[in-house]
């Protein structure tokens, strides 16, 4: 019997699993910022990516399993999020996407395997649409507390705008994108995740039944059966099967 916190009545109350002691961790300074990053395990990377207004804390289902799996977990705090700060610009999905790479440059990581959850998927799709070449294949909340509501409201103004790729957009992403979208979703609707299928060349579309927004948390054997998609690649060539997991990405 697979985990179940369909109520997230126990993350709730415990939060989530608690992350494996990482390899390494420390800090990036990148465009006004200082972004935290930690590592775990040995293996093809692969970089974790949560969604607004959560933190890299919330992947402690999903790190054992990639571990376990002969992975890399390469897992950092987004922009103004955890133990990441920032400065007064807006947000915006390419800024945090600038983020992913410098931490990237920093570890000497030329290509990765990405799973994106909420706006970590729509920062994952920038990264496949700008860097193609750099994807191998597919609480404790802010660092500013005592500016928590205009925090909210900047990255709130974020996802009401972004990302606004069009379908011509949207046909020139070569890497090929797995799209789980959960049954139960609150806020991306099916047809938003359809429409991503279409549009993307080689996008797959898998269905994640009774779960919503949160199925990381819900029902995590059942979301991590999609790392299945990601491919180990060859760390010298860069050779294999590219392939981008993407945990939700909304047609805003």
């Amino acid at each position: 019997m697979g985990t179940y916190d369909d109520d997230l009545r126990k993350f709730e109350a415990e939060g989530a699993a608690a992350l494996p002691v990482a390899n390494l961790q420390g800090y990036v300074v990148n465009d006004g910022a200082r972004i935290w990053y930690s590592t775990c395990g040995a293996g093809a990377p692969v970089v974790l990516l949560h969604g607004g207004f959560g933190h890299s804390g919330n992947w402690g289902y999903q790190v054992p399993a990639l571990v376990t799996n002969g992975y890399r977990a390469v897992l950092l705090d987004s922009r103004g999020h955890g133990r990441t700060t920032r400065d007064s610009r807006p947000f915006t999905y390419e800024l945090m996407a600038s983020d992913v790479l410098a931490v990237l440059d920093s570890l000497e990581i030329e290509r990765v395997g990405l799973v994106g959850w909420s706006d970590g998927a729509c920062t994952s799709l920038i990264l496949a649409a700008k860097v193609p070449a750099r994807v191998a294949g597919y609480a404790l909340l802010s660092a500013t507390p005592d500016q928590f509501n205009e925090f909210f409201e900047a990255v709130s103004l974020m996802q009401r705008t972004q990302p606004n790729y069009s379908v011509h957009d949207l046909n020139q992403i070569t890497v090929p994108v797995v799209i789980a979208q959960s049954e139960h979703d609150e806020f991306i609707k099916p047809e938003h995740a359809e429409h991503l299928a279409r549009s993307i060349p080689n996008a797959e579309l898998v269905v994640l039944p009774g779960v919503s927004h949160f199925a990381p948390l819900q029902r995590p054997e059942l979301f991590n059966k999609c790392a299945a998609y990601i491919p180990r690649q060859n760390p010298t060539t860069g050779t294999g099967r590219a392939a981008f997991l993407a945990a939700r990405l909304a047609d805003r």
